[in-house]
């Protein structure tokens, strides 16, 4: 049995026709797994950003949380504001703070680039030295206290600008537009220390 021309000719269409649904169907598979991929890899670029998020805004309010106890133990020991609680409770209340603001600060380990680890280890020691002058670890002046919180605030905001990089958030915490300010202390008490020194 011999194939005629047009016999021919349509087994090769037929051909042609089947390659093409074949390939149309291979496409279409191919974007589809490459389109759930990058579905399936920005869900998990979220949730971790979620964690990321909710790990770096946690370690900061522990930091802030640890500093008003300091604050409040350290004005207490230095005769500068009374407590209605022991010094061993805020010693206490303190020591607890530390350790949960310890906690947060692992999670921020796990989670953080490399930025953001580096920016969390010089924060947390700003933060402990608070801690040691707020105890009597160490010693030093008014001025040096508040030195100290300087730098812890500046570790904050350098925690941030960290942070925000790594959340790919956009703008600044510090620079032109947002000079760095200073304690907010009350005036009376800055006109009093400026006379005693």
């Amino acid at each position: 049995m011999t194939l005629s021309l047009g016999d021919a000719l349509g087994t090769g269409e037929q051909l042609v026709t089947v390659a093409a649904v074949l390939l149309g169907a291979l496409t279409t598979h191919l974007t589809n797994y490459v389109m759930e991929r990058s579905r399936h890899r920005r869900e998990l670029l979220t949730r971790w950003d979620d964690r990321k998020l909710d790990a770096y805004g946690g370690y900061v309010d522990r930091v802030r949380a640890g500093i008003f106890l300091a604050v409040r133990l350290y004005e207490h020991r230095e005769g500068i504001r009374t407590s209605e609680l022991a010094e061993a409770e805020m010693v206490a209340d303190l020591a607890e703070a530390e350790r949960f603001r310890g906690q947060s600060f692992e999670q921020v380990m796990l989670l953080g680039g490399d930025d953001v680890v580096e920016a969390a280890h010089e924060l947390h020691s700003a933060i402990r030295a608070i801690d040691w002058q707020a105890t009597g670890t160490t010693t030093g002046t008014l001025e040096e206290w508040r030195e100290l919180h300087r730098v812890a605030f500046r570790g904050i905001n350098e925690f941030h600008e960290a942070a925000r990089v790594d959340l790919g958030v956009q703008g600044k915490v510090s620079g032109e537009r947002h000079p760095e300010r200073d304690l907010l202390l009350p005036s009376a008490r800055r006109e009093g220390d400026s006379a005693s020194t």
